[in-house]
């Protein structure tokens, strides 16, 4: 079973188009220490099971999905419509 792990911040790329703008996920583990990872990573995680993502979003937890656009994968938030708002919405990772 995958591990449930809350995304709470990204780094964005400077390109304008929503499918290509995260770069990195981000948050804190349970020990205090800050994480990040690839988009990339990300979906090779939640593909292998090893992980699933959420983020919390008006006080609600919203899973983090792996979409496909134009031929390639990128993540978003099952409430999202075709762009990764919610994601994008998030503080940048220091």
């Amino acid at each position: 079973m995958a591990q449930q792990v809350r995304i709470e911040c990204i780094n964005k790329t400077p390109r304008q188009d929503p499918h290509l703008r995260i770069e990195n996920v981000g948050g804190v583990n349970s020990d205090g220490n800050r994480w990040t990872i690839s988009e990339n990573e990300a979906i090779v995680a939640i593909e292998n099971g090893t992980y699933s993502f959420y983020v919390n979003v008006n006080g609600r937890v919203v899973n983090v999905i792996v979409a496909t656009h134009e031929g390639r994968k990128y993540l978003k938030t099952e409430a999202d419509g075709l762009q990764p708002n919610n994601l994008l919405s998030l503080p940048e990772c220091p």
